[in-house]
């Protein structure tokens, strides 16, 4: 089976970021393919690269940008949720005319066109969070 996952609760104020995180895990393990993982709202939070979790904690962001790199995951930041929390590629930040950028490798931003595609070519979309 395919699947496309929307997140849209953040990282540490939800365990949907991880709920998502052991679903899409568990699903390839499972031989099912996960056409792509788009985070919405305050899931964008996913992928900044300047977060900095206690050493007890888990580094949620690290943990999908491994999983992406193991099996080519497609994980995409809606535009306009990014920007409103101040996360940015180099290229927005660019047309922006902000002077740094801040999103994790193995992320990209795009806008809600990447998850309408995500559910049209997906046999399932799955939702994590309200």
């Amino acid at each position: 089976m395919k699947f496309s996952i929307q997140i849209n609760e953040g990282p540490y104020q939800h365990q949907s970021s991880d709920t998502a995180y052991q679903f899409t895990k568990a699903a390839l393990e499972a031989g099912h393919e996960i056409f792509r993982v788009f985070f919405y709202h305050d899931a964008v939070n996913v992928a900044t690269r300047l977060a900095i979790p206690p050493q007890d904690d888990r580094n949620i962001t690290k943990l999908w940008q491994e999983l992406a790199e193991q099996h080519k995951l497609d994980l995409v930041v809606c535009i306009a949720a990014a920007q409103r929390r101040g996360l940015l590629d180099e290229a927005e930040a660019k047309r922006q005319g902000k002077d740094a950028n801040n999103i994790a490798t193995g992320f990209r931003i795009s806008g809600l066109g990447q998850l309408i595609e995500a559910g049209i070519q997906a046999d399932r979309l799955i939702v994590f969070g309200d």
